[in-house]
């Protein structure tokens, strides 16, 4: 299962509509360093996703205190589901 649209909201709340990641990812691309919040901000219906602090998998529960809101782009780099391809990055002597 998945979370409920209504635990989402509690997710959210909680979360003050800030990404609750703090992985490292281990890319230079990361948003934030390991151990710091990445912070970026999102409304309720914005870009972001509710991540399962522990797997349903390894028998997490769709409750709400399992529950942490990830910004899109951390979800997606937390999972392995953003390839390098998805970055552009501007070449040398270009600001970004």
């Amino acid at each position: 299962m998945a979370f409920s649209e209504s635990t989402k909201d509690l997710i959210w709340m909680f979360a003050g509509g800030r990404c609750q990641c703090t992985e490292h990812h281990g890319s230079l691309l990361s948003p934030h360093v390991g151990g710091q919040l990445c912070g970026n901000t999102f409304g309720r219906h914005g870009d972001w996703e509710a991540h399962h602090r522990i797997p349903q998998a390894l028998g997490g529960s769709d409750l709400s205190s399992n529950g942490a809101a990830y910004c899109t782009r951390c979800h997606e780099l937390h999972h392995g589901r953003l390839p390098w391809s998805a970055f552009t990055l501007p070449r040398f002597g270009e600001s970004a």
